[in-house]
C-alpha cells in the first residue's frame, strides 16, 4: 500500500482511538460521586479506605462500605508510598492524555520508518531499470548509420545465437561505445538494434546512478547488470555514459569516490560476463576522452563507433520524412532545405521544421515557407 493512502487511514485510526479513550475516560468517572480531597485524606488517617487507585487527573477511591468516590489526584511524590504504607491497595493507571500520546507517538515511528524504508527503496529498487520486450523500432526508422546497420547485423546474430559462434572461436563483444554529438540518433539506434534482434532491451542514464547515499550508485550497477543477465539475451544501453564513467579521481572529495567506486563496479561487471552470457553494453557519450581509459580498453568495450552528423543523403531522407505531415511551400524544396541544414544534427532538422510549421500555424497559414525556416534556425 503506498504511503499516500497509509497516512490518511491512520489519522482516521488516531482520531477514532482518541475518541474512544475520551469517551471513556469521561463515562467512567461520571459513574462516581465526588470527594474532596481533604475529606479522603481524613479517611485515610482513620483507616477507612480499602483501596485507591490513580487515574491521570483524578483518584479513585473504594471506602470499607464498598462504596467509590474519585477526588482529585494532587500527584503528590509521596502520597502513593504514604497510602501503601497504612495497608491501602493502591494501582496506577495511565490516563487518556499519556494513552493518546503513546499512540501519537507510535503512529510518528511508523511513518517516520515507513518513510525512511519507501525512500530507500526507491532509491536502490530494481524496478528502476525497467525492462522493454520490444522497442518498436527497426533499422529502417533510422535514417543513415549504414555502414553502422551492417556491422551490428553481425552482433545481433552472435547475440541470438552465443553458443554457435563460440564452438567457432567468436564471441560476442562486451560492449559497444557510440560516440557523437547530441541529438544524431544514438539512442534511436539501440532501440532499433534491440528492435531488429527481437531481444530484451534495458534503456538507462547516467543520472540513474546518482543518489543522495553514497554507494548507492555501485549498488545500482550490480544490481542493473544481475537483472540484464536473468533476461538475457538482452541490450543494456547507458546513455550519457560519460557521466559516471569518467576518469578516477583520488581527491577523497564524497563526489569523486563515489565517481570511483561507479566506475570500479563497472569494471567488475564488465570482466565478470562470460563469452555466451548474451549481454551486450551499448554506451553513448558525447566526449570518449572523458572517459576512464580502463573502462574503454579493448577486452571492456570492444568496439567504437562515430555517429556523425547526417550527410546530404540523410538529411535528404529526414527532411522527407519529417515533412510527411506539414505543408511545405514550394518554394521549401528539399534540395534547398539539404543545403540550408548542412551540419544540423537529427533532432535539430525536426525541431527547426516543426518550428516553422508552428510559426506558419500562428500565422493562420496553411504553408510553412522559407522565411519561416529561417525564423526557425534562428530560434534553435
Amino acid at each position: 500500500m503506498k504511503i499516500k493512502k497509509i497516512i490518511p487511514i491512520t489519522l482516521l485510526v488516531l482520531i477514532v482511538l482518541g475518541a474512544g479513550a475520551f469517551y471513556l475516560f469521561s463515562e467512567k468517572n461520571s459513574k462516581y460521586e465526588y470527594c474532596k480531597y481533604s475529606d479522603f485524606y481524613a479517611q485515610v488517617e482513620k483507616g477507612y479506605i480499602d483501596s485507591a487507585r490513580f487515574d491521570g487527573k483524578k483518584l479513585i477511591f473504594t471506602d470499607k462500605e464498598n462504596k467509590t468516590f474519585y477526588t482529585t489526584n494532587p500527584e503528590s511524590p509521596v502520597l502513593q508510598e504514604d497510602l501503601m504504607r497504612k495497608g491501602i491497595a493502591v494501582v496506577v493507571e495511565k490516563d487518556a492524555t499519556e494513552i493518546i500520546s503513546l499512540i501519537f507517538d507510535g503512529f510518528f515511528y511508523v511513518v517516520f520508518f515507513g518513510v525512511l524504508i519507501f525512500v530507500f527503496r526507491k532509491f536502490i529498487s530494481p524496478n528502476n531499470f525497467k525492462v522493454v520486450h520490444k522497442t518498436g523500432v527497426k533499422f529502417d526508422d533510422v535514417v543513415g548509420m549504414e555502414n553502422l546497420k551492417r556491422d551490428m547485423t553481425q552482433v545481433m546474430k552472435i547475440m541470438q545465437h552465443p553458443a554457435e559462434y563460440a564452438k567457432k572461436g567468436i564471441r560476442m563483444p562486451k560492449g559497444i561505445l557510440l560516440e557523437g554529438e547530441p541529438g544524431n540518433g544514438k539512442t534511436l539506434f539501440a532501440k532499433a538494434l534491440a528492435g531488429e534482434a527481437k531481444i530484451n532491451f534495458i534503456p538507462t542514464k547516467a543520472t540513474d546512478f546518482e543518489s543522495m547515499f553514497m554507494a548507492i550508485g555501485p549498488m545500482k550497477v550490480k544490481m542493473l547488470f544481475k537483472k540484464a543477465r536473468k533476461r538475457a539475451p538482452c541490450i543494456v544501453f547507458i546513455d550519457e555514459f560519460d557521466g559516471i564513467g569518467t576518469v578516477r579521481n583520488y581527491s577523497g572529495s564524497a563526489i569523486e569516490t563515489e565517481n570511483t567506486r561507479i566506475v570500479t563496479a563497472l569494471l567488475n561487471e564488465l570482466d565478470g560476463f562470460e563469452p555466451t552470457s548474451g549481454v551486450l553494453v551499448l554506451a553513448a557519450t558525447n566526449s570518449i576522452q572523458a572517459l576512464d581509459p580502463a573502462l574503454i580498453r579493448p577486452g571492456r568495450f570492444d568496439a567504437r563507433f562515430s555517429v556523425p552528423y547526417p550527410d546530404s543523403n540523410a538529411r535528404q531522407q529526414l527532411i522527407e520524412m519529417y515533412c510527411k505531415d506539414k505543408n511545405p511551400a514550394a518554394e521549401c524544396t528539399v534540395s534547398l532545405l539539404n543545403k540550408m541544414f548542412d551540419g544540423f544534427s537529427c533532432a535539430k532538422i525536426e525541431s527547426v521544421l516543426n518550428k516553422a510549421a508552428l510559426l506558419a500555424g500562428q500565422a493562420e497559414r496553411q504553408e510553412f515557407t522559407l522565411a519561416d525556416v529561417k525564423q526557425a534556425i534562428s530560434e534553435n
